[in-house]
């Protein structure tokens, strides 16, 4: 009883206070347009801070795996830190660029403090929970990182609410609300957080190059997997940083806030449902082939109807373009939970938070060039037409734009299957 009761109260519970509130940098869609029109920028110019703050995500993960590895107490602490004051310097910057509009200081200020020192609290943060939590769970690995995708479906109606409730000034004010709020549950969840008495951990001064020579030991599967998580990143933030405009631009903007909280749900499903899936297989890299086919799949049907260009003229279109949307998301979330658990299987657990952090990598990279490439596209082709805003006025949207971006995702996960065929390939037993 006592071993049941520290799984959720040493693993479960800090996890989710740590993955529930950094996970809430998904949620930069609902308020990136009020940054934008509160200091005076354009939207793709504050839409820089979320690339920044994942790429400083995954490369904080890389480059601190080794010290996630060693103290799991000292990286969830960094996190804490890193992240509050993230959120409560961003809040004050927005403050600061209302009262100085078309300030570069604002803009410049929100980048470092969204981007950079809260993607140090998001890399951190990300990883503290996930070896620990593994090794609660033997059987249950893919809960490792399930409460990341959780967040946005909590807080995404939360963040509305405040928004509409707090008046003038109301998006810094929110950051600085919820600056206090993380704070503390993320400091919560550092203090409960624990691995098994149990578990010895190797020699400190050996685990940097120990992780990097077990990667030299399957270079390929690791090279594999490397390409097929930042595809389906990739993919996964071109769709969805155009998400609340599709949903527009097809009919559906009185509905863009439910849409996008479930979506959220599928995001989260999905890192439970393929992880739980996964965790039933012999070969966990078959769920990444079923969550990529899966995807292809849905992005080809849009694309043969051309439902976004024609802007889902009959319901048919309109549900395939909504299936498109929950797949993608399920899938892109799937993708998440089942790397840790596929590294594992292949590198053994000894160094997995180290092996895991330069694994991130990817999604670094993927944070400037997924969402960044949609912008792009959208930018340049196709043309801007009027639709209703849902609220009785009018907004813009570039349809044939937003199909535009398939064609480009779909080629790539074409390239994410065959990297999960060729590079990855199957689980092979060990020989003893």
């Amino acid at each position: 009883m006592k071993n049941i009761q520290n799984k959720w109260i040493r693993a479960a519970i800090p996890a989710l206070l740590l993955h529930c509130s950094i996970g809430t940098v998904y949620c930069w869609s609902i308020f990136s347009q009020e940054i934008a029109d509160y200091i005076g920028f354009s939207k793709s110019a504050t839409e820089w801070a979320f690339s920044f703050a994942i790429f400083f995500l995954g490369m904080s993960a890389a480059f601190l795996g080794n010290v996630v590895e060693k103290d799991i107490h000292r990286s969830s602490l960094i996190a804490a830190i890193c992240f509050a004051a993230g959120m409560a310097g961003t809040g004050f910057f927005i403050w600061y660029g209302g009262t100085h509009q078309h300030s570069p200081l604002a803009l410049i200020g929100i980048y470092v403090c969204y981007g950079f020192i809260m993607g140090i609290g998001l890399g951190t943060g990300y990883l503290s929970p996930v070896k620990t939590l593994m090794l609660w769970f033997q059987d249950r690995k893919g809960l490792a990182v399930a409460g990341f995708g959780a967040a946005k479906a909590i807080a995404s109606p939360i963040m509305q609410a405040l928004l509409n409730s707090l008046g003038e000034g109301g998006i810094y004010k929110m950051f600085l609300i919820l600056a206090c709020v993380y704070f503390v549950m993320m400091f919560v969840g550092h203090l409960l957080l624990a691995k098994p008495e149990g578990w010895h951990e190797p020699a400190s001064q050996e685990k940097g190059a120990r992780a990097m020579d077990v990667i030299r030991t399957k270079p390929v599967v690791f090279i594999g997997i490397w390409l097929m998580f930042y595809i389906n990143i990739t993919c996964g933030l071109a769709l969805i940083s155009q998400e609340k405009m599709i949903i527009k631009c097809i009919g559906l903007a009185g509905m863009a806030g439910v849409l996008s909280s479930i979506t959220a749900v599928f995001n989260a499903g999905g890192r439970l449902g393929f992880s739980a899936w996964a965790d039933t297989m012999k070969d966990r890299n078959t769920v990444y082939k079923i969550m990529i086919i899966l995807s292809i799949i849905a992005t080809g049907l849009v694309i043969l109807t051309r439902g976004i260009a024609d802007m889902g003229q009959s319901t048919l279109l309109l549900i395939l373009v909504l299936v498109l949307l929950f797949v993608v998301n399920a899938g892109y979330g799937g993708g998440f939970s089942n790397v840790p658990t596929l590294l594992s299987d292949h590198y053994g657990m000894q160094n997995i938070s180290a092996i895991h952090g330069i694994t991130l990598s990817a999604w670094a990279i993927a944070g400037l060039t997924g969402n960044q490439l949609a912008t792009f596209i959208v930018g340049h082709v196709g043309q801007m037409v009027d639709v209703s805003d849902g609220h009785g006025g009018l907004t813009q949207v570039n349809p044939v734009g937003y199909q535009t971006v398939l064609y480009v995702t779909i080629v790539l996960y074409v390239i994410a299957l065959l990297c999960s065929f060729f590079l990855v390939g199957g689980k092979k037993k060990e020989k003893k």
